[in-house]
């Protein structure tokens, strides 16, 4: 099953404090959001207005067109994997995947039946007598997210699940869980800090900060072409170069004020931006590009970074002409 979810005009006080400001926001039924942000911007208390573990202070949260005002978390269409997993220790994992079908009163013939099927689909199909002690951290996680889809909900509420695992394991289940989502078609609100997990699983990521959406798109979308000056640096590392009136540090460039962004892997020694002449300060070699930094002969004191080719000779103090193949010019805003 599977439902849109509206969020409209939320608020969350905390006395003076503001942990979420007059947030919109409308996902489809069957979309995969990610909710990015940096600690403390207001992601995770969204996702818990959203279970119904706390109320907001004003505004209205609609899943299938319901409001959910005064809905308790065991009445509402959602289901939540936190990162812990809280898995019973001293139940095995058909147990503990069936547990919420038995809260809510199936037979034990039917409910480990549904426990077999939702392992299977993770990946642990005839491991369901084993206890979780028994399970790597990417295994738990797994059972964690079968035991949340036994229960069929119209939401799943994902609340940095793979913020434990190692990089390794957390690349590779971030395809899972995007295949597995994608298998069962329903809506998934994930919250997580970490960019790249976000432009490898998310249909639209949603940028907060302070409270507030800052930038809210596919991820090709936010990456490139971000709406804001702090949604462009959270989503990685980018060059910022003021421009008044078509002129810059660098010299004239492009008609416009505000701030021009591009990003270090669109610099390079072609490309239709000519960025002028600069001075290498330092290249490290990063394994699939190196990143340099150069100091710009027409500013010295501004420092532009480039991520070149990884068998390119570089020394520092050599001299080269840089070029942008791509860029986004932010407006100053009134």
């Amino acid at each position: 099953m599977t439902a849109p979810v509206s969020i409209r005009d939320l608020c969350r006080h905390y006395g003076p404090a503001r942990a979420l400001d007059h947030v919109s926001l409308d996902i489809a039924a069957g979309e995969f959001i990610v909710l990015l942000g940096p600690s403390g911007c207001g992601k995770t208390t969204l996702l818990t207005l959203i279970g119904g573990f706390d109320a907001p202070t004003s505004g209205r949260i609609l899943i299938g067109g319901r409001d959910m005002t005064g809905i308790a978390p065991k009445d509402r269409p959602t289901t939540t994997v936190f990162q812990d997993y809280a898995l019973f220790p001293h139940l095995s994992l058909t147990d503990n995947v069936a547990f919420g079908l038995r809260m809510r009163g199936m037979g034990r013939a039917a409910r480990i039946a549904r426990a077999q099927e939702m392992l299977a689909l993770v990946g642990l199909e005839g491991r369901g007598d084993r206890r979780p002690h028994e399970l790597s951290g990417g295994q738990r996680q797994r059972v964690a997210l079968a035991r949340a889809l036994a229960v069929e909900p119209d939401v799943l509420l994902l609340d940095e699940p793979l913020g434990a695992l190692d990089l390794k394991l957390r690349r590779a289940m971030q395809d899972e869980l995007k295949s597995i989502q994608r298998r069962v078609g329903t809506t998934f609100v994930h919250v997580t800090h970490d960019q790249e997990e976000a432009m490898a699983i998310a249909d639209r990521i949603v940028v907060m900060n302070a409270g507030r959406i800052e930038d809210c798109g596919p991820p090709a979308q936010v990456y490139l072409r971000p709406a804001t000056l702090f949604s462009a640096g959270f989503m990685g590392e980018v060059n910022r170069i003021p421009l008044t009136g078509g002129q810059s540090p660098l010299g004239p460039i492009l008609p416009g004020t505000g701030t021009l962004l591009i990003r270090p892997e669109a610099i390079g020694l072609q490309g239709p931006l000519p960025l002028g002449p600069a001075r290498l300060i330092d290249a490290t070699f990063f394994g699939t590009y190196q990143r340099a930094r150069f100091a710009p002969l027409a500013a010295p004191d501004l420092t532009l970074t480039a991520h070149l080719p990884q068998g390119m000779a570089l020394e520092p103090g050599t001299e080269l002409a840089l070029h942008a193949t791509a860029h986004v010019l932010l407006p100053e805003t009134p």
